[in-house]
């Protein structure tokens, strides 16, 4: 139901015939970093959104100042393997119904991957994107190689992943 509990999410349908879903992240004391526990709730809600007939497309917003980023685990790589850490984050990519990415603000790493991963983006004037993992010493991890390379081309795919560079809407 779009009306359930979230803890980090908050949903609703707007619009005049209440038929655009709305997701926004909300997570502000941390910018919105991505978590397993904000997944997993994106997840229900989205698919809430697709199980609901009156519900013809969903956006998927942050806040001003950060549309999403990602807390990296503090488990060893290893068992973050083990333990499908990323399991279940392209749900946004399999939702069959159109999801648009509303983004102003950060957009970093899992945050700029799960933009990626809708269907439509729409970039505020204070959008800023990056995949800064190299600065950490690891690269995205969620599909946001392909998907990058994808969306901008080989050549600023690879500035971005390889310098941890951001590029502005």
């Amino acid at each position: 139901r779009a009306g359930a509990a979230f803890r980090y999410l908050l949903v609703q349908k707007t619009g005049a015939l209440k038929n655009v879903g709305l997701i926004q992240l909300n997570r502000p004391q941390a910018l919105n970093a991505l978590c397993e526990g904000l997944m997993a709730e994106l997840g229900r809600a989205l698919e809430a959104m697709e199980s609901d007939p009156n519900v013809g497309a969903i956006i998927l917003t942050g806040s001003q100042k950060a549309f999403a980023g990602r807390t990296m685990a503090s488990a060893h790589p290893k068992e973050c393997y083990r333990g499908g850490f990323l399991a279940g984050w392209d749900k946004v990519a399999m939702v069959r119904k159109p999801i648009i990415a509303a983004v102003n603000g950060y957009a970093l790493g899992g945050g700029c991957e799960l933009a990626m991963m809708c269907d439509i983006i729409y970039a505020g004037e204070k959008a800023q994107f990056g995949q800064p993992e190299i600065l950490l010493g690891t690269i995205p991890g969620a599909g946001g190689t392909q998907r990058l390379t994808r969306a901008v081309g080989k050549s600023l795919a690879m500035e971005m992943v390889l310098t941890g560079d951001q590029i502005s809407a």
